[in-house]
């Protein structure tokens, strides 16, 4: 159990310090990866930034997704869904959330690029992974850029979920797998939906140490 994402971002920084390095980049899902991702980033003297995924939900359950899609494009379908789905829902859908995801890089990145990543080792962050597709997304645009080590840090997936994922990257540190799994929420004592504001802050924070420390 965490008492926060911070103390999570703490503890996961602690696995991953053998990615520790200047040329490391951490890249944190947002918007609930942030907050961890700033940890991690600090502890692994790393830069930090945002790469934006999003879920592609259910009409009827948007709280459940079929897959995700990523800033740049890259999509992931989960397949078994699909003879549910119309092409022009799925369409629709995908239309939805990458203006969604477009909004999110204009205001939560301020229309910047990402970083390099060809030839870093890149460390993806987010607070939990549940069923994968979003974090898989993120892995394919990474995988686009040519990284030179690519790893992803949450803490908490099911074993399924990490091993399905080990297989897509280069390293995997899960913190917590329980066996009943069923959410993200159930390791956190403290949790919440994380809004704008607050990723506003952290990145100010974290760009305001930069500064400091320069």
């Amino acid at each position: 159990m965490f008492r926060d994402r911070e103390d999570a971002g703490k503890k996961l920084a602690a696995r991953l310090r053998v990615y520790r390095g200047t040329d490391t980049l951490v890249l944190a899902i947002p918007c609930g990866g942030v907050p961890v991702g700033f940890e991690v980033a600090r502890g692994l003297d790393a830069e930090l930034s945002i790469v934006v995924a999003r879920k592609l939900p259910f009409p009827e359950n948007p709280e459940s997704g079929f897959g995700a899609v990523a800033e740049d494009g890259s999509r992931v379908v989960l397949s078994r869904f699909v003879p549910y789905l119309s092409k022009a829902v799925i369409r629709e859908i995908v239309r939805e959330q990458t203006e969604e995801i477009e909004r999110r890089i204009r205001v939560l990145r301020g229309g910047e690029e990402l970083p390099r990543i060809r030839g870093r080792t890149v460390v993806l962050v987010d607070d939990g992974i549940a069923m994968g597709s979003t974090m898989q997304a993120a892995i394919r645009l990474c995988r686009r850029r040519g990284p030179g080590t690519l790893i992803v840090g949450a803490p908490v997936a099911s074993c399924t979920v990490r091993r399905r994922l080990a297989g897509k990257v280069d390293g995997i540190v899960i913190l917590e797998e329980p066996p009943d799994f069923r959410a993200v929420a159930q390791v956190y004592a403290r949790w919440y939906d994380v809004p704008d504001s607050e990723v506003l802050r952290i990145m100010d924070r974290w760009r305001g140490g930069m500064e400091h420390e320069s």
